[in-house]
């Protein structure tokens, strides 16, 4: 039987992070965002007290793209969404799994945070972020590193949240899995990135020696296809063989404006080199419209969807039209992950393929990037994107002492080049055998009393003022 656990206590806590550089994805270009922390302290059944910690980006504009909402707006919003979070979970006083924990509090979160015009995609934000640090800290009370905890589904997860499966279609995925040893970074290329010359896409320097690359889309398919090819005249460059997706977070404006682009990619001698190294295509349209557009004939080109990830039974009505993959993120929620991944196991011993796939560019070093990747190396994600230290320069703000903790406690992870602590990369893979530690990827938290409490999110009025 899983552990059972109550809850003592939840604090937030944000530090701020500036990127090294500009990064624009969509509509939206990102200088600045709050890296979110969370402490939990619970009680296990017959174990005694732990205490757990996760860690995530804040990003503006990315949960909700709604044009009328600032950035600063939309990240006002998941400060809401853990406020209510924590309300809805600190409620819940007796001993219960992990799971039971979440699956009794996700309805009313998503619903609450609908009343507050909150979209569901940043109300799982919440939950998702409290889940990972009561993992952290119900592994740390059972000795237990992240991968044989769920092998053995130490936070109880069965079906009840998604009844298309069975109890026993997610034990047999968690028993069966086998670690990865190493995941690929998959670099990503931003709108307003370098593509020729130094700090360019064949930069070895900038890109790691990566052997996948992310390629954003504006949702303009002129500008987009003759970027493209630019693109792919320096991967051409590289020396070495390497494969591309594309991520469009939503620009693309319907089925006719995709068409048009993926048209191109099919017969334009110039694109060749992109169609020939592409594995598929991400989040094209707008969530809205993605669920009322069936693919149809674009379907054989394999399309993902992310930000239309919103829910539980998101994945099956995504497939109902066509699309193949869709992401693993752990603040989108750890158990969704889990879910979807034994979705598209189950799906594909049918002969089909389906997918998951690693698309994080938001976690930072320390814990965000070390749960995340454990995440989807768990799953068998063999290539994720990973370069989120690139774009905030290693550890950013984080005092030197704490990334030096970190760096001593995972040093296949983590290097001093001489310019700060960085993400350690070998032959563009990053290895996950330390995050074999107790607990949830990580055998340090952080320095809790070099951060600030979160922030009270503003009303519209005070935005207004």
């Amino acid at each position: 039987m899983p552990p059972r656990l109550k809850l003592r206590d939840i604090a937030f806590f944000e530090r701020p992070v500036h990127f090294a550089r500009p990064f624009r994805f969509g509509a939206v270009t990102v200088n600045t965002a709050p890296q979110l922390f969370v402490r939990v302290e619970i009680e296990v059944e017959g174990k005694g007290i732990a205490v757990g910690a996760s860690a995530e980006m804040m990003v503006p504009k990315w949960f909700d793209k709604r044009p009328e909402l600032s950035p600063a707006q939309t990240v006002d919003e998941l400060r809401r969404s853990l406020e209510i979070a924590r309300g809805l979970y600190l409620a819940r006083t007796g001993f219960q799994t992990a799971f039971d924990l979440h699956a009794s509090c996700i309805g009313a979160q998503v619903a609450t945070c609908a009343r507050k015009n909150i979209p569901a995609l940043a109300a799982a934000f919440g939950p998702a972020e409290i889940d990972k640090a009561i993992l952290d800290a119900l592994l740390r009370a059972s000795e237990t590193n992240f991968f044989d905890g769920m092998s053995r589904n130490i936070a109880g997860i069965d079906a009840r949240l998604s009844p298309d499966l069975k109890d026993a279609d997610l034990k047999t995925l968690l028993s069966s899995r086998k670690p990865l040893q190493r995941v690929a970074i998959r670099h990503t290329v931003g709108l307003d990135d370098t593509i020729e010359g130094k700090g360019g896409v064949a930069d070895g320097r900038e890109n790691c020696g990566a052997h996948f690359f992310k390629l954003k889309l504006s949702g303009d398919p002129t500008a987009d296809a003759a970027r493209l090819a630019r693109i792919g005249k320096e991967l051409d460059a590289l020396g070495h063989d390497c494969k591309v997706t594309l991520d469009a977070n939503e620009q693309y404006a319907d089925l006719a404006a995709l068409q048009a682009l993926i048209s191109r990619l099919d017969r334009e001698p110039a694109l060749r080199s992109i169609s020939s190294r592409l594995l598929y295509v991400e989040q094209p349209m707008p969530r809205d419209i993605t669920r009322q557009s069936p693919l149809g004939s674009l379907a054989g080109r394999g399309f993902i969807i992310d930000e239309a990830d919103d829910s539980y039974d998101a994945f099956p009505a995504a497939r109902a039209l066509g699309y193949r993959g869709i992401s693993s993120k752990s603040c989108k929620g750890l158990y969704k992950s889990v879910v979807n991944a034994t979705r598209a196991a189950k799906w594909s011993a049918s002969g089909e393929t389906f997918f998951i796939t690693g698309e994080d560019l938001t976690c930072q070093a320390g814990l965000g990037v070390q749960q995340d990747l454990a995440l989807g190396a768990f799953l068998g994600v063999t290539h994720a994107e990973r370069n989120g230290h690139h774009y905030v320069d290693g550890f950013g703000e984080t005092p030197f002492a704490e990334a030096q903790a970190f760096a001593a406690a995972h040093p296949d992870l983590y290097a001093d080049t001489g310019h700060g602590i960085r993400l350690s990369i070998h032959n563009g893979d990053l290895l996950t055998g330390s995050l074999h530690a107790a607990g949830f990827a990580t055998s340090v938290h952080p320095d809790w009393s070099a951060l600030r409490p979160l922030e009270q999110p503003k009303s519209l009025q005070e935005y207004l003022a």
